[in-house]
């Protein structure tokens, strides 16, 4: 399974980092992504990141704000959230791209995590 982590209440400005912990499995081969979904909002890619690390890519939205990176040796991928702005309050989930697919496409992606609620609030 893959369980992400790390959500809590932070102030606008704010950091967080986010872990995506696989178990039963081992992650190195696959391209993990990140996505979030906000109340009442459909759910939206927010950063991918190659089997190898070296190839990364954000949405728009998170661009020089955020940074996908990972840990093979841990089994884990991380997600560093910097300059929260309320717009980011959402829960966040983690996810492992199908096989040979890199990008946000939610459908092309197979197997989900359960969520972890970010909180961006004064």
């Amino acid at each position: 399974q893959l369980q992400a982590s790390g959500g809590g209440l932070v102030h606008p400005g704010g950091s967080l980092r986010l872990s995506c912990a696989a178990s039963g499995f081992t992650l190195d081969h696959d391209v993990i992504g990140w996505f979030r979904q906000a109340p009442g909002k459909e759910r939206e890619g927010v950063s991918c990141i190659s089997s190898s690390g070296y190839t990364t890519y954000y949405a728009d939205s998170v661009k020089g704000r955020f940074t996908i990176s990972r840990d093979n040796a841990k089994n884990t991928v991380y997600l560093q959230m910097n300059s929260l702005k309320p717009e980011d309050t959402a829960v966040y989930y983690c996810a492992r791209a199908a096989s040979g697919y890199f990008g946000l496409l939610l459908h092309r992606y197979d197997f989900w995590g359960q969520g972890t609620l970010v909180t961006v609030s004064s």
